[in-house]
């Protein structure tokens, strides 16, 4: 019988001893020089990162815009299918925060999980209930809701009152309550906001939350750590980006050693 989600999210973990993911969001403006001119530059670069940063990283999340965007899907997949060779044990995050109704969720569902292999996906919650649950259907894969975001103009409609409490609360305390039957649920909460993810942690002690902000976004580790572990000293995937993949030029050397760096900053801050 396959694992369910929470099961293998805590796997990912343990075999990596970290809870760093790596954000693969290949720029083609920001490409390593000795990559730009190969037939399949993304592909190559992805491999290069799960290389360097195997046994590193519990999870890695591709960004799905800067592949289609260039029509490079079939990129994303090569580069899926080298972190299913070079690191089995980590979870595949798809960041494509799909956020549709009916027939039109269930297609995004199966374009991530299917098409893509993924284990978990973000969710845009913006239409309820019916544009989440489809992606969380099967008991081994999980959704990735956004919550509070680590982005400036997270505060526009996050923040906004809702029945006594901001939005952002009532995202977790819907999905907490009435969504997470299988355990196969995440929230999106930002490094550059500490306060409010104290405030879900202490309202939600049993949800993971997968962290952007930390690195070029500006996001304090130790704050973040602080107000986001669970009673296990885990519960969060801390995401970084540009930070590693783009450390020294985008060579091997460099951001294996930007991610070795921030396993060890973790945890160095989680059990110091």
């Amino acid at each position: 019988m396959p694992l369910c989600f929470a099961e293998r999210l805590h796997d990912a973990q343990l075999a990596s001893g970290s809870l760093v993911c790596v954000g693969l969001d290949p720029d083609p403006g920001k490409m390593p020089r000795d990559l730009r001119d190969h037939p399949q530059p993304f592909a190559a670069f992805a491999r290069r990162i799960v290389a360097a940063t195997a046994g590193i990283a519990a999870a890695y999340k591709p960004q799905i815009a800067f592949y289609s965007a260039l029509g490079a899907e079939r990129q994303l997949e090569a580069g899926i299918a080298y972190i299913r060779e070079r690191a089995p044990r980590a979870l595949v995050i798809l960041d494509a925060k799909r956020g549709d109704i009916g027939n039109t969720a269930e297609a995004y569902a199966r374009e991530a999980f299917d098409r893509y292999g993924a284990d978990a996906v973000t969710v845009n919650p913006y239409m309820g209930e019916d544009s989440v649950l489809p992606f969380l259907a099967r008991p081994d894969r999980g959704a990735i809701v956004l919550c509070r975001t680590s982005n400036r103009g997270a505060a526009d409609f996050q923040d906004l009152d809702a029945g006594g409490l901001p939005l952002y609360r009532r995202v977790a305390l819907r999905a907490a309550s009435q969504w997470n039957e299988r355990r196969n649920l995440m929230l999106v909460v930002g490094a550059t906001f500490a306060r409010e993810m104290a405030e879900l942690r202490g309202a939600h002690p049993e949800l993971p939350f997968l962290v952007p902000g930390i690195g070029a976004q500006g996001g304090d580790l130790a704050a973040t750590l602080e107000a986001g572990l669970d009673g296990k000293r885990a519960g969060l995937l801390i995401n970084s980006s540009r930070a590693i993949i783009y450390a020294g030029g985008g060579t091997a050397a460099a951001l294996g050693a930007a991610a070795r760096e921030l396993k060890a900053c973790i945890e160095r801050k989680r059990f110091g």
